[in-house]
């Protein structure tokens, strides 16, 4: 493929718009947008660029992309492609792949790609991976042509709803890690969390119209373990403010999704404890180590063994 063959429209400038300048820098014509733009950089008009672009990369969160969604549906051509990395809901309680849904209203093609993308480590060299849910048959070939040889594996799945959900939910969960690691409750509670969370993603991602499949996969199970271990993680470090009893200021895709879940009343948790523990410590400050031995106690109380 000829250097700068294709026209790519970047939105948002921070660290996954670096991520794809790394990623497809180079290689094809970028363009990026970003309303608040850094010292240096130039940001395109967003009309005129999108009107052009073969692939629309929103690398923004998710309360944003409609408004962006609507200015640029309009002006795009037939055959370009939406993609998002956002891993959230808006304040409708709606993942990106539903917003799309909504605003485009099939009159173009989109698709999500979430896993373990820390963007330090793909403008690092290394290797990062994602799942690629589609709005249309015959749209992966053209995103997997789009990153071949970028260091970005890609691996297609039909369950576009499984991996949404399945990438809201792991920003929730990690901030218990955080909480657990803070308390300094070892290696062996981190080992059960990740058993009982993974447990409760299946069942709210099933829940919510997706396969349980999703949840033990890159979108779900993968970054799970990347954002609740790493030590850059936003989401791990929210945890650990939630257990020092620092609740001011607390901000991130996680906060936000728990807000809105409980004003919208989005999920049964019924049967999701953990996701309920987490609720309970955003909302309720200075409980992090009486809820957490709670938790501890009752599992072990509660084991199955086999007569």
């Amino acid at each position: 493929m000829h250097k700068y063959n294709r026209k790519i429209l970047v939105i948002g400038y921070g660290e996954m718009g670096h991520a794809m300048e790394f990623l497809l820098g180079g290689r094809y014509e970028l363009g990026f947008h970003d309303i608040r733009p850094m010292d240096g950089h130039v940001s395109v008009e967003l009309e005129s660029a999108a009107a052009q672009a073969d692939f629309v990369i929103y690398c923004v969160p998710v309360t944003p992309l409609a408004g962006l969604a609507e200015r640029v549906m309009p002006v795009l051509s037939d055959n370009s492609i939406s993609l998002s990395v956002a891993k959230g809901l808006d304040y409708r309680g709606r993942p990106a792949a539903h917003i799309f849904r909504d605003v485009y209203a099939g009159r173009h093609a989109y698709a999500v790609l979430y896993g373990p993308m820390i963007s330090e480590e793909i403008r690092a060299g290394r290797a990062a991976f994602a799942q690629v849910g589609v709005s249309r048959t015959g749209m992966y070939e053209r995103i997997a042509g789009l990153f071949a040889g970028s260091g970005l594996a890609l691996e297609y799945t039909p369950d576009i709803q499984g991996i949404s959900w399945s990438s809201v939910l792991k920003n929730v969960y990690a901030l218990l890690f955080g909480v657990a690691d803070e308390l300094g409750l070892g290696d062996n509670v981190r080992g059960y969390l990740a058993v009982a969370v993974q447990a409760e993603m299946v069942r709210i991602v099933v829940q919510m119209g997706g396969c349980e499949s999703s949840a033990r996969q890159l979108a779900g199970l993968g970054d799970l373990i990347t954002t609740a271990t790493s030590a850059g993680s936003l989401h791990h470090e929210l945890g650990c403010l939630l257990a020092r009893g620092e609740h001011e200021g607390l901000h991130g895709e996680g906060i936000h999704t728990l807000e809105v879940v409980r004003r919208l009343d989005l999920i049964d948790t019924t049967d999701c404890p953990l996701f309920r523990l987490v609720q309970e410590l955003v909302e309720e400050p200075g409980s992090a180590a009486a809820r957490m031995r709670a938790l501890l106690s009752q599992a072990a109380n509660s084991t199955d063994i086999e007569p």
